[in-house]
């Protein structure tokens, strides 16, 4: 068993670099202003579109593909986001008994679990302490549902069988693709305080990629501490 905490991959960063000036193009398009594009244009033309709330222009700049890591709970949240595409890894298809998965099972720490060490290792005959702190219920329970779900495959289960006992702490990767408007919907949505704790955990720090990346085009959401 493997625990770690969530992290997210960005597949396409260059693409950041194009995005303003292929918001412009389209932009300009409407007032048929394109004469007036000089080498800072595009700054001026995007603050107005947003200030302004004609957000449908930054439809038009590149889509930006992120891998997120995460648990399952986090991830059934995610696809709620309709104008998005998603693929996610296959708790129907992957064996996690495998070699490929070293023999176990990974879960994410949930954030407010503070005594385990992102990256611990543990055996399946692990002996864990028996006092009954939160953070103990939930090891142990991560701990069990392991041993069952791999004594399920010995037994003959398929993996979309024993599946069926892994909890939302089961670690997931999903690839998310969506626009430039569409990821300012999830920021917005996914960094407020009334979001999941775990949600918050991941994107905050992916708000923030994002705003050094392309602070035009982001900077503006301001993150709720």
């Amino acid at each position: 068993m493997k625990l770690i905490k969530p992290y997210y991959e960005i597949f396409n960063e260059n693409d950041f670099y194009r995005a303003a000036k292929e918001i412009e193009l389209a932009a300009r398009t409407c007032y048929k202003s394109e004469d007036k594009i000089d080498e800072f244009s595009a700054a001026e033309l995007i603050k107005k579109l947003i200030n302004s709330g004609h957000e449908a222009m930054l439809e038009f700049g590149p889509s930006i593909t992120v891998k997120l890591i995460c648990d399952r709970g986090v991830s059934h949240e995610l696809v709620r986001h309709r104008l998005c595409s998603f693929a996610q890894e296959s708790t129907r298809y992957c064996n996690y008994s495998k070699d490929k998965f070293n023999n176990g099972i990974t879960f994410i720490i949930p954030s407010w679990i503070t005594t385990i060490q992102d990256g611990n290792i543990y055996d399946s005959k692990v002996s864990f302490s028996t006092v009954e702190t939160d953070d103990n219920i939930w090891f142990r329970s991560m701990l069990q549902s392991e041993r069952w779900y791999n004594q399920l495959i010995k037994m003959g289960w398929q993996p979309q069988q024993a599946r069926s006992v892994l909890p939302n702490s089961l670690k997931t990767e999903i690839v998310v693709k969506a626009n430039i408007r569409e990821w300012r919907h999830i920021f917005i949505q996914r960094t407020s305080k009334k979001a999941h704790p775990q949600m918050r955990e991941l994107m905050i720090p992916l708000l923030q990629h994002f705003q050094l990346m392309c602070p035009l085009l982001f900077n503006d959401i301001k993150i709720e501490l």
